[in-house]
This record gives C-alpha cells, structure tokens and sequence, in this order.
C-alpha cells in the first residue's frame, strides 16, 4: 500500500525490511522479503511510473531456455571474460524459474508471442533468440503490474517521492537510513536494509537513465564503509538519438550531439538484432570492419567503433530499412514520429552512459561487507557483469538477486538505536546551486571517464572532482536538502568511478585505456 512518511524529524518509521529504490531489483526485493514474512517499507525517489530505470527498459528480458551452458558462455564473452562465472552460474540457472515465479504466475505479464509461443528476441553478443519482451517497450509493462501487486499487499509500504539521505549505523551494522520528503526529514529503522538505487546516469552529459540518477546507494554504502568494486566500467549503449544539429566531433559520451531539451532516447538494441545497420555520413556500413559479429558486437566493441565513425565522417545513423520498423517496434516507431525523427531515412545515433557495471560489493544473496546491508540492481556489484554488461540481463540480474536478498534479509526486526542528527542551521542555498555544481562534475565525467580515458587525464578529472566535493561537504555540513545530498552521491560516486579507472591500466571492456599520444582527442 502506498503510504505518508512520518511527518516531523522527532517521528521514525520501523520495518522488518527497508528497501530504498523501486526498479524491478527493489521490487523484487520487497517481494522476497513479504513471502518471509517481514513488513517491507519501500522508499523511493520515483514518482510512478516513469521516474525508475525499469520502466524505460526497452528490449527485454534474457532467459535460460533449455541451453543454460550457452547463456552463461554469452555472458562470460561478452564481459571479456571478465565476469565471475559462480555469480553467472547463480544468474543463468535461476533465470527461467524466476521469469516463471513472478513476471509470468505472479504478475501475468503477456510477452510477445508467435504461432510457435513466445517469440524471443535477440540481441548483440547472444548466441540465440533468449529474450522476452513486450515490443520494445518491456520495462514498463513489468513494472507497473509489479508495483501494481505490491501496492495491494498489507506487509508492504511504498513511499513515493522520498529519498534517502543516509544510512543510519551502529556498532558495524546498517540499522536503516534517514529519509526526506517535502524537507522533512524521518529516520527509518529497519532490521535489513537493501539498497537497489540504480544507476549514475545524472553523473555523465548524456545518459539513458531517468533523471535523479545519482549514484545514490554507492555513495551511501561508500561513507558508510562499505566495499565497492568495479567502478571504472560504466557502459554506454551505442545507439541513443543524437540531433542532428550536433557538431558530430565530440566524444559521444560527452556533449556531442546534445541540446538543450534535446530529450534522447535509446533505440534499442533488439532493432539491430532484427536486421538494422549503422552506416556512417558517407553512407558505408562500418561494423564489419570492427567486429566478426558486426552489429551484434558486444556494446562496448559497438560504442567505440560509432564514436569513431562520428568523428571521422560527422554522422552515423541506424539504417533500419532491413527491418519492418513500425511494424515490429511500434513504440519507437511513434517516438520517432512524437520527436519528430525520420526514421525511414535513418535514425542518427551516438553512444551515451547506459550502465555501471560496478558497485556496491556483494555475495549470491545480496549480501554487503556491512551487517544488514544489502544491494541489488544496477547499484550492486553481483560479478555478473565484469567489464561489460550482456544486454538484456539487467532486469533479470535484478530481479533474481532481489528475489534472494529480500528473502535472506527477512526474519531481522528493528532495534532502538541512535539515528544521526542531519543540520539544517544555516540560510537556504540559492536555486541553482546544485545545478551549477553538476555541470562542473558532469564535464568533468564527460570529458574525462568516458569512452576513452587517458592517464593524465583521469587525474586531471580526480583533482577536479576533490575540488568540488570540498565545497560541497562544506555545505551539507550545515543544510539538508535533498539536491545537496544528490550532489555529494553523485560527486562521491564520480570519484570512485574516476579512482577506479585511474588505478586500471588493463584496457578491458568497457575500460578503454589508451596512450598519452594516441589519437588526439577531437575538440
């Protein structure tokens, strides 16, 4: 049931489980947690439905089929063998079961179908069609129906527009988080609590994220001593619309082909999986060149190679004339046409942040080095994903560790403890402090940590971003709002990500290392 936080910064809330974020990862987490028999409150920033990853996911959602030995091997390749194969082994042999359990008899989710059954997709890297989907629109019709059922269960809250600040500790443990809403701000005190945040989309210049997608969860877990993996690969989806008055020279991940009110969307990857091809300015279909597999390259081999073709000749574009577009992606299809984007003509494309790879470091279950904490989803390391993601398995990454975190997280109840006073003494700070802050952080990301990283620049981008999360610690010291407390989860979280690729010199996956003289960066 949807619910009120408590009022005043003197109330707290108590629950069995606090989950903080509502994406199919949260979702699930609550729900695994409810079947235990714990009360789940879920606290999330979203506003339904729009505002949580999940529901902007396009192609699907990766299955087992009867071939789990072959998924387990796509994901391995397509993460440069860089992925735990213990953690793959935990995603590809519960997926089907899963899938089963909660999107097919729990939710009923109606997935496309042909005259033989589902009709499964397939994406770059997979081997074989495996992935379900409702057009290209998947998200959205999961995660409605999910909050939908969760909203009718008595054992479980969900609080809408409601952030969280920070983790409340004791004695090694996470004992709950503080919460803010409409300024006030409620402690919550949880025998469990689960992190499924979501991603850092907000961090870069160009992102398929929501916005309010601020790195969260690993900057709070971060503070609060908890381990972190990974950081350094963050993906970026290789075709997300870029306007064509874009200068076309940038580096994709940061301002190329971005205006303001330009609104990308991605255009996902199951369009090249049904035929479409990326031609550059010239016209000259250019993939082959780069990978045996050509469009259906992994996402990081794709990304670079679009960015490098935008430079050379100006443009790419997603040729989809092999494909029966408006028949096969109806939805993309009428976002093209609301965007006003000529898709008969070829949609134009460039790379832009889509996925951090890393996070919070856990085990099969959730578990974090902290006591009581858990982090699931995109927020969470599981090792599935090493250095590159698989497409389509964020959602059901997600909804496999949040079903067994949620369960593990069950059967702790809430203890009295001291909760941390949060100030709020000294005058309000000024509108548009806090986005005057994230463009310094977001060219900082952009122009450093993206695609293509150098050495001496991931430290030019470390001491900029020391720089300015002095000034911001400097005021969350004595004020408490939540843009502030984005803005130190987002730079916090940028610095781990620019920390963790400056101490990588293995160029691997979505890492991508070169020489000081290697070529000249296009301004």
């Amino acid at each position: 049931m949807t619910d009120e936080p408590a009022a005043g910064s003197d109330d707290r809330r108590e629950t069995d489980v606090l989950v903080v974020g509502s994406g199919i990862a949260g979702l699930a987490a609550a729900l695994g947690a409810a079947r235990e028999g714990a009360t789940v409150t879920v606290a999330t920033k979203a506003t339904r439905p729009a505002d949580a990853s999940s529901w902007w996911a396009q192609g699907g959602i990766a299955v087992s089929r009867d071939d789990p030995a072959q998924f387990k091997r796509d994901v391995l390749t397509a993460s440069d063998d860089t992925a735990d194969p213990d953690a793959v082994d935990v995603l590809v042999e519960n997926a089907d079961d899963a899938v089963e359990d909660v999107l097919l008899d729990t939710l009923g989710v109606e997935f496309d179908a042909d005259g033989a059954g589902y009709d499964f997709g397939r994406e770059a890297a997979h081997d074989e069609p495996r992935i379900l989907h409702v057009d290209a629109s998947t998200g959205k019709h999961v995660h409605v129906p999910f909050l939908d059922y969760l909203d009718a269960r008595d054992d479980v809250t969900i609080l809408e527009d409601t952030a969280a600040l920070e983790l409340v500790t004791h004695e090694g443990s996470v004992r709950g988080a503080m919460l803010e809403r409409d300024g006030a701000v409620t402690p919550a005190v949880a025998g469990a609590t689960i992190l499924a945040t979501g991603g850092i989309g907000d961090l870069y210049p160009r992102s398929t994220n929501p916005a309010g997608s601020t790195g969260d969860g690993v900057a709070m877990a971060a503070l609060a001593g908890a381990d972190v993996e990974d950081m350094e690969y963050v993906q970026f989806h290789p075709t997300v619309y870029a306007p064509p008055d874009g200068d076309g020279t940038g580096d994709g991940d940061g301002d190329a082909g971005a205006t303001d009110g330009a609104d990308p969307f991605l255009v996902s990857e199951a369009v090249r999986g049904e035929g479409a091809v990326l031609r550059n300015a010239a016209g000259e279909r250019f993939m082959p060149d780069y990978h045996e597999d050509a469009e259906l390259a992994p996402r990081d081999v794709v990304a670079r190679a679009v960015r490098t073709e935008r430079e050379a000749t100006g443009e790419v574009v997603l040729d989809v004339s092999p494909v029966e577009f408006a028949e096969e992606f109806p939805d993309l299809a009428a976002t093209c046409e609301d965007r006003g984007v000529e898709w008969a003509s070829g949609i134009p494309v460039a790379p832009a942040e889509h996925f951090l790879c890393g996070g919070v470091a856990v085990d099969s279950v959730g578990r974090s080095s902290l006591d009581r904490l858990y982090a699931v989803g995109e927020c969470a390391r599981t090792g599935v994903h090493g250095a590159n993601r698989l497409a389509s398995t964020s959602l059901l990454e997600g909804l496999v560790w949040g079903l067994r975190a949620g369960g593990d997280a069950a059967g702790r109840s809430p203890e009295a403890v001291e909760v941390p006073e949060l100030l709020d003494t000294d005058p309000e700070l000024p509108d548009a402090f806090a986005s005057e802050k994230f463009v310094r952080l977001r060219r900082a990301m952009g122009e450093y940590a993206g695609l293509r990283r150098r050495p001496s620049e991931l430290e030019r981008g470390r001491a900029a971003l020391r720089r300015l999360k002095g000034e911001v610690d400097a005021y969350v010291r004595t004020r408490t709002t939540r843009s502030l407390y984005e803005l130190r989860s987002a730079t916090v979280t940028a610095l781990l990500v620019m920390r963790a690729a400056s101490e990588n010199d293995r160029c691997v996956g979505t890492h991508s290392v070169v020489e000081e003289s290697a070529e000249p960066r296009a301004e």
